[in-house]
């Protein structure tokens, strides 16, 4: 309540302190995906999504463009988390899931399969029937930027989705794996206010990097890898092969303790 002892107006969609009055006040993640796809509180990033769903590639004429923002996908008790940094334009921008639609995804999805996280190695539209096993794919961004790259206000406004994402992840969640070195740059201040301790200086990103967080309060340790971002860019020059990010699905499989994933 204000001074005067009436509730305060919640903020409207287009206003940037959206996210952090909505996000912390859902009570699970369905709740949560659901104020989520309503924002608009980044002007740059709605007139992009708006103007690439208006303008489809020759491929995707056909398709009615999400151009909203993106939710994670996967289960809400997932012990394993996957981070990115933002949807492509013509990705889950289009189809309206996190990495799918465009050859980030289906590297990255194929690896999942391959690791036994994923039912299927691919992954093309919402409605395909792909069912994710014990892990959830999610980002610090979830609408499309120019040029793949959030600014730093962009990325601050977006944040309290993803950490009342991981809030609501918490009581299962054991292990992250971190998609490339802005997704690593995103997310460690959200696990600093989330209450897990970083150590000082924080470390660098790198692939297969590390870091142990400890246990804290309510928080269990967590564990934190990096890998390079399967962007076309890194698998076509072999920057990260097939088998580096199965083998590091593989560890952070076991450091969630799904040591049997899908089964």
């Amino acid at each position: 309540m204000d001074e005067t002892g009436a509730s305060p107006t919640p903020p409207g969609s287009d206003e940037a302190a959206f996210p952090g009055y909505h996000a912390g006040r859902c009570g699970g993640l369905a709740e949560l995906d659901a104020q989520l796809i309503q924002c608009r509180a980044c002007p740059r990033l709605v007139d992009w999504r708006e103007h690439i769903g208006a303008r489809p590639r020759a491929a995707f004429r056909d398709w009615e463009y999400w151009a909203r923002p993106v939710p994670g996908f996967g289960p809400p008790d997932a012990p394993l988390a996957v981070v990115g940094l933002a949807p492509a334009a013509h990705g889950g921008n289009r189809t309206g899931r996190m990495f799918t639609g465009d050859a980030s995804g289906d590297f990255l999805f194929a690896a999942l399969h391959a690791v036994g996280l994923a039912s299927r190695p691919t992954a093309t539209h919402r409605g395909d029937g792909l069912e994710l096993y014990g892990v959830r794919v999610t980002s610090p961004v979830h609408c499309a930027p120019p040029d793949n790259k959030p600014t730093p206000d962009e990325r601050r406004t977006c944040r309290p989705w993803l950490a009342a994402e991981l809030e609501l992840l918490r009581p299962h969640l054991r292990a992250v794996l971190v998609l490339g070195a802005f997704g690593w740059q995103a997310l460690l201040p959200v696990l600093g206010e989330a209450g897990w301790p970083l150590p000082r200086p924080r470390p660098a990103f790198g692939h297969g990097v590390r870091l142990t967080l400890p246990a804290t309060g309510s928080r269990r340790e967590l564990q934190v890898l990096g890998s390079y971002h399967p962007s076309q860019r890194n698998t076509f020059t072999g920057r990260l092969t097939f088998e580096m990010l199965v083998e590091l699905l593989t560890r952070a499989a076991g450091l969630a303790g799904l040591e049997r994933p899908g089964g």
